[in-house]
């Protein structure tokens, strides 16, 4: 294997191991948003956040097995979470729109790292991680399009 294959492998763990931190903290930022819903809206974002942190949780798995399959460990230590990923810890206490905000925040850093990933994959001959980039961020594109609906009401109830 040549040095640079080992170099585009290494690149293409790295990409996955920041997408399995990022999964993490979107799903514990989920779950906080889900439990700290409230107002007019309480039922239909408290159900949404904790749909939209199911669907995040299911990426993890296969995240962290493609890792293997490449040679690698995936990142498992809650404490690494922050280190290795890119997407925002939320902090509590946070109205409804910034929580809904910052949930489409930190979508549209994973879809646009995902679309690099999926480049970075390519470049070393890994269509299949391509192909769960490439899966993977249609599952974010659509939690962020749901998001986007609800910032674009403008009924202030969401404020």
């Amino acid at each position: 294997m040549s040095k640079t294959t080992i170099q585009a492998e290494t690149e293409t763990i790295e990409c996955l191991q920041r997408q399995i931190a990022n999964a993490f903290l979107m799903y514990a930022n989920y779950k906080k948003y889900h439990w700290e819903s409230y107002g007019p809206h309480f039922r239909d974002l408290h159900l949404l956040f904790d749909d939209h942190a199911t669907a995040v949780l299911g990426t993890i798995d296969e995240l962290g097995e493609r890792v293997r399959i490449l040679g690698g460990y995936p990142v498992t230590d809650p404490r690494q979470f922050p280190e290795r990923g890119t997407t925002e810890i939320a902090p509590a206490r946070l109205n409804m729109r910034e929580m809904v905000e910052g949930a489409r925040k930190n979508h549209d850093r994973v879809i646009q790292e995902m679309r690099e990933a999926v480049e970075v994959a390519s470049r070393a001959g890994d269509p299949g991680t391509a192909d769960l980039f490439t899966r993977f961020v249609q599952v974010h594109e659509k939690q962020a399009w749901f998001l986007n609906e609800v910032l674009a009401s403008k009924d202030g109830l969401s404020a």
